[in-house]
């Protein structure tokens, strides 16, 4: 491919991970005018993509909004450290790196072996909700792509006997700020790609992301093969996600079954009788 050809795929890839990004966060409401975006940098390629697909966005809005960076160096033995303020610096994007030893309060606390990801994470969490605080954020925005919130489906749905996932906007857990995950309509393939074109400086996580026996990766070879065999079956899924029916669930705190009277249409379609509860396109009819 020559260098022209691939500047055309990398522009056209831009734009189309921009107009998803967009789309997201005119879906749920994530960005709004004067809002002090926070966008937690991991060092990987969903947290760079993020940010640069927010500045682009932060270029074009109709309304201003801040974008500022936020990195926590856990202090992982090793860990290039210049780096990403090296990278913030170089684009000229206001940034705060905060170094706490989560590292070594995981290890020590975790025998060896265990899965490190939960502990891990509960330590980060109250890093960000404190920094944003700080820093006067009123969005904190993190990676978390279209896969990550299948993955996170599944394994609700597998091991914990749930249905929940990651959703593009929630309230924190101290209930003091907004969290927001634009990429939620973007592939993780696409990112992948669009990181190599970008060349972003990505720096390994050597704690969880050095085990190799995740859940997590299980379930996303699941969803490969599934893509592979399937195409198009990973998208439907992810489209069922907004497209609930509490009615034809389970859930007696979801949906008031017990209340249930005739005479009155059901809410989600009438499939009683139906063996099979899937929708016939109308051209199959005809």
């Amino acid at each position: 491919m020559d260098q022209q050809r691939r500047k055309y795929e990398a522009n056209k890839l831009q734009k189309r991970l921009r107009r998803l990004a967009g789309q997201a966060i005119a879906d749920f409401d994530m960005i709004r005018g004067g809002d002090r975006v926070m966008v937690c940098l991991s060092g990987g390629k969903d947290s760079y993509a993020l940010l640069d697909l927010l500045l682009s966005l932060q270029a074009r809005a109709p309304t201003q909004f801040e974008v500022f960076a936020f990195h926590l160096d856990q202090k992982h033995p090793g860990y290039p450290a210049h780096v990403l303020p090296d990278y913030l610096t170089a684009r000229g994007v206001p940034f705060r790196v905060v170094a706490q030893d989560t590292y070594g309060v995981v290890k020590r606390v975790l025998p060896e072996g265990a899965t490190l990801c939960g502990l891990c994470s509960r330590l980060r969490r109250g890093v960000i909700y404190r920094v944003a605080a700080e820093m006067g954020a009123t969005r904190i925005a993190l990676g978390h792509h279209r896969d990550d919130m299948l993955e996170t489906f599944f394994l609700n749905l597998f091991f914990a006997g749930r249905l929940k996932s990651m959703p593009p906007k929630l309230v924190s857990d101290d209930g003091r700020h907004i969290v927001i995950r634009p990429l939620a309509y973007v592939r993780e393939q696409d990112l992948e790609r669009y990181a190599r074109i970008k060349g972003f400086p990505l720096v390994p996580c050597d704690l969880c992301g050095s085990q190799d026996n995740l859940q997590r990766r299980q379930v996303k070879q699941m969803l490969c093969d599934w893509e592979k065999r399937f195409p198009g079956r990973v998208q439907s899924m992810f489209r069922s996600l907004r497209n609930v029916v509490p009615s034809h669930l389970a859930d007696t705190h979801l949906f008031d079954f017990t209340g249930l009277r005739p005479p009155g249409a059901a809410t989600g379609g009438d499939p009683a009788l139906d063996e099979h509860c899937v929708s016939i396109p109308s051209s199959l009819n005809a």
